[in-house]
Parts: structure tokens; sequence; C-alpha cells
């Protein structure tokens, strides 16, 4: 009596069903293509929103780096009746005692405006500012000039002036020849501008003034002498002790009136509030996922309704369920890697190209670019399951029929 054995079936390799699972996209091309557009726009806005904020964390250190951290600032508060309170002439000689104090520079405020020629309102600010200051400043805040010269013992005397570079545009003032300087109508009287400053991201306020010498302010100008605000330059170990004393120092009878300010760290706060808004936009990305999610399912429950034959016709060769289900999570599962390696390639492109417009260096965090095609695996692969195991369970008759 002879025993007939029920052969086993053949056993599908990976690559085996990597190629069934292709086999459907290669026969939909436009309808795999729309599928993982959804992927797509999800996984490059999340490596987007990753890797744009931390670009702009690498920016922000060098530029921390290049600036110095070690800056201070010290500027008048209120008296305890509400009133403006101003500091001492003599701030500035006192903040030099201080021991770990490398530099000091000072502004004042001149009570005038400043236009381009005499003919213009006097209503007509286009927001500037006047500040009487030293020759040091340029070296306390590490400014560079654009163009011309700085105001220097000799020339501060004299009716110069000095422009920030917001306030040099606003005046149309690009830069200053040599041998042909421009004027400006400065507190009812021409100056001659003698420089024009680059950008200087710790301090703005010099951005939008004109700056004139101490003693030119005083004698036409009718400036009295009290520094607005002071620049504190200090050894880097040391700037959390002279912060501490400060105060005190330029204002001894009233160490509660100096509003003592670091401006690396304001700095700081508003580079952190310009990527506030990255919680929504990577809520906005997940929500792309999940609508790429959604269509991929709603693709691979199509197909598995198209195909019903091929179904059948598999299951009547020998195919188990598992060989079935195994194909359509795998189409499910390429579908959706399609998608994250595309979305990766265009949040990268975005990254790349919001980092150049602003000179930043372009940081791609690995996590972001493995996690990406890794989030879209796993979306194709839940998003596939369902419609696969619908797959799985027809039988030949019920397919071919």
């Amino acid at each position: 009596m002879s025993v007939t054995t029920v052969p086993k079936p053949a056993r599908l390799g990976v690559q085996d069903m990597v190629s069934l699972g292709a086999h459907g996209m290669r026969t939909r091309p436009l309808r795999a293509v729309l599928s993982a557009l959804g992927i797509a726009i999800g996984i490059a806005a999340m490596v987007a929103v990753v890797s744009i904020p931390a670009s702009s964390a690498r920016a922000l250190h060098d530029q921390l780096a290049a600036l110095g951290t070690n800056l201070l600032t010290a500027a008048p508060g209120h008296t305890l009746t509400g009133d403006d309170a101003e500091l001492p002439e003599s701030a500035v000689a006192m903040a030099r005692r201080i021991g770990p104090v490398t530099a000091v520079g000072s502004t004042g405020g001149v009570d005038a405006t400043v236009r381009r020629t005499d003919k213009i309102a006097a209503e007509e600010t286009s927001g500037l500012t006047v500040y009487a200051t030293t020759p040091d400043l340029l070296g306390v805040l590490d400014g560079h000039l654009h163009s011309g010269t700085f105001l220097d013992a000799a020339n501060s005397r004299f009716p110069t002036v000095v422009l920030g570079s917001v306030a040099a545009t606003r005046l149309g003032i690009r830069d200053v020849p040599v041998g042909s300087r421009p004027q400006v109508w400065l507190g009812g009287r021409w100056f001659t501008v003698v420089g024009v400053l680059d950008a200087m991201p710790l301090a703005p306020e010099i951005e939008r003034s004109a700056l004139v010498g101490w003693a030119a302010a005083e004698k036409w100008l009718g400036f009295d002498g009290h520094p607005g605000t002071v620049y504190v330059r200090a050894r880097e170990s040391q700037v959390e002790n002279v912060r501490g004393v400060l105060g005190s120092t330029l204002n001894p009878q009233q160490p509660n009136e100096v509003q003592v300010a670091r401006p690396s760290d304001a700095l700081a706060a508003q580079r952190l509030t310009e990527s506030s808004y990255n919680a929504l936009f990577l809520a906005l990305g997940g929500v792309a996922l999940l609508v790429g999610g959604v269509g991929v399912a709603n693709t691979m429950v199509i197909s598995v309704l198209e195909r019903r034959r091929e179904i059948g016709l598999r299951r009547a060769l020998g195919a188990t369920r598992r060989q079935v289900r195994g194909q359509f999570l795998a189409e499910s599962v390429l579908l959706s890697l399609l998608g994250g390696a595309a979305g990766v390639l265009i949040g990268v492109g975005v990254t790349a190209g919001y980092a150049l417009t602003k000179q930043w260096a372009v940081v791609l965090p690995p996590q972001a670019l493995i996690g990406g095609v890794a989030v879209a695996a796993v979306i194709g692969a839940v998003a596939g399951a369902y419609p696969a195991m619908r797959a799985a369970r027809l039988t030949p008759t019920e397919a071919l029929s």
C-alpha cells in the first residue's frame, strides 16, 4: 500500500516577494506615483522641519562664536517713582575699573533728527536715531566699516557722522567715496558723512542710527554728556561675575536703576522665536503622512479588487495564503518606500535651498534621513495589512468566479 504525499508549496524568497510586489507598481505607474505623493509630501515636511532648525542652530552657534558672547550692555531703567533714570557721566570710567573688563564704549541719546537734505520735513525721520559716541565703540562691538572711516580723536570734535547700515540705506548713501564725502542735515546743520558701518547683529540699534562724536554732540547738538548705553567686553570666564556687579559699579547710589543685558541671549531668543512654528509644520507633516497612508491603503484595496483573477490563478497553481499576503504587503511597503525616498530628496532640497538663501551651513541630521524612510516603510506595512489579509482570504473559486 503506497502513501501519496502532498508536496509542500515552494517557498518564496525575499527577492521573489519584492519582484512580485514591484510588478503591481510597474503595471499601474500613474496610480503608484499618485499614491506615493502623499507619503512624499509628509516625509519631505518632516525632514525639512528637523533639518532647517538644525541648520539654524549651527548658524547661530557659528555667529555667536564669531561675535562673542562676552558683550554686556547697561542702560538706565526707571526710578522708584516711574520716571526715566539716567546713568552718571562717570559711568564709562567706572566700568573700566572692573578687573575682568577688557573694553568699554558708550553711546548717548541726542535730541536731533537726521535727514538727507534740509528740504525734507523735520517729521520725516525715517525711524533713525542720533547718538553721541566715543571712538572706541567700534572695537568694543567688534564692528566693521563698509566704507570710509570711523570717528577718532581728531574728527569726532567736528561736525562729522558715521551711519549705521540701515541708516545709510534709508538715507540713500551706500558708501563714502574718497575725496567726495556726502553730507546730511543733522540737528539743524550739515554734517559730513565719514563712514558707513556693516551690520551689527549684537547691536541692532546702531544699525539704525547716526553716530556723532561726543564733543561734537555737546558743542552743536546740546548733548548733556550722560551715557545712554554702556557696552562692556569682559573675559569670557568672568561674564556672569561682571554682569552681577556692573549695575552697582556704574551707579553706586541707585544700582536698581541700571538695566544690564547680554545681547547674545537676545539673539539666541530671537532665533528660537523664529523656529517656534516647527511644531506646527511637524503636525502638518503628520497629517500629510496620515492622508498618504490612507491613499496607499485605498490603492491596495482597489488593487485587490482588480486583481481577483490573478489571485485566484495563483491560488489554483499552489500559492499559499501567506504568499499572497506577502505579495500585497510587499507592494504596499514598496509603494510607501517610493514616496519616502522621494520625500527625503524633496526635504533635502528644501533644506538646502532655504539654508543657502539665509547663508547658513546645510545640516542634515542622519536620524531625519533614515527616519524618513523607516517611517514610510512602517506606514506602508500598516496601510497594506488589511488589503493583504483580504487578498489572502480569497479562495480560488471566489477569486475566479
